[in-house]
């Protein structure tokens, strides 16, 4: 069992808090329970180091069922251990050390997506973890990440994405301009959203959104540069129908997917 906070190895878990550190290791954290348990069922091949405290791990016998399954060896440690590797305050007694794992947008756009997002310039950590739980939801292909968005391996993203980043492939550090041109190879038609755009209900019943689509979301503040729009095929906005100013990112992000989705599956079902 690890008893010492101070241990070198502890300070190099603690470390993967930082962009640095999982830059130079490649690794990245994971907290609490939930957040084992999809990795432990959808990339166990990734899970580096798990860490649990006796408690901790004797509440959750599906998680000791699936680390005997797929032999991943288990680390015990005292609380004040966990609470000195750990980003949260409350780690709830599970924490991995995760492999990063990259793809390329070549590859993406290799597969032949029908729904991606394309997030530039997204900046807030959860933000850009509650965009790609959204992908997910909404039955999207991938996330691809542009300019200087947001490390998605930032513990802050990890926790919001609550398992979704181990369920559909995020690229990191693309080219906007080339991700766009990736994408119009492939057959999808680029939205991007923005105040400044035409109206999204109009856009539906016309059927821009029935065919393969990339949605292009920007920054929370600034939003898309004139640049970016000029890049997209349509610029498409949510109406707003009570008195909010705007939407906040990530549930624009949200709404616009699932309106491909819906309108995607009623094109097939049609």
């Amino acid at each position: 069992m690890l008893e010492n906070p101070r241990s070198p190895r502890v300070r190099a878990v603690a470390k993967l808090t930082k962009r640095s550190a999982r830059a130079e290791t490649g690794l990245f954290l994971l907290e609490g329970p939930q957040a084992v348990r999809e990795a432990l069922a959808y990339r166990p091949d990734a899970i580096v180091e798990l860490f649990v405290t006796s408690a901790g791990w004797e509440k959750h016998s599906d998680l000791r069922a699936a680390a005997a399954e797929h032999a991943v060896s288990v680390e015990y440690v005292t609380e004040h251990v966990l609470n000195a590797m750990a980003d949260t305050v409350t780690p709830q007694g599970v924490i991995a050390v995760i492999r990063q794992i990259p793809i390329s947008v070549r590859d993406i756009f290799a597969a032949s997506p029908r729904l991606i997002a394309i997030c530039e310039e997204v900046r807030d950590p959860g933000n850009l973890g509650t965009i790609i739980r959204a992908a997910d939801a909404a039955g999207a292909d991938a996330v691809v990440l542009t300019g200087r968005t947001v490390d998605p391996y930032n513990p802050k993203v990890v926790r919001s994405t609550t398992g979704s980043l181990f369920h559909l492939p995020v690229s990191v550090g693309g080219d906007l301009e080339d991700v766009v041109k990736r994408a119009h190879a492939a057959g999808l038609a680029v939205l991007a959203a923005d105040v400044k755009g035409d109206d999204l209900l109009q856009a539906r019943a016309e059927g821009v959104l029935s065919g393969p689509t990339a949605w292009l979301f920007g920054n929370e503040a600034r939003g898309l540069e004139e640049s970016a729009l000029a890049l997209a095929d349509h610029v498409l906005r949510l109406p707003i129908f009570g008195r909010a100013e705007s939407l906040n990112l990530a549930t624009a992000a949200s709404v616009c997917l699932y309106e491909s989705a819906f309108t995607q599956r009623a094109a097939d079902a049609g």
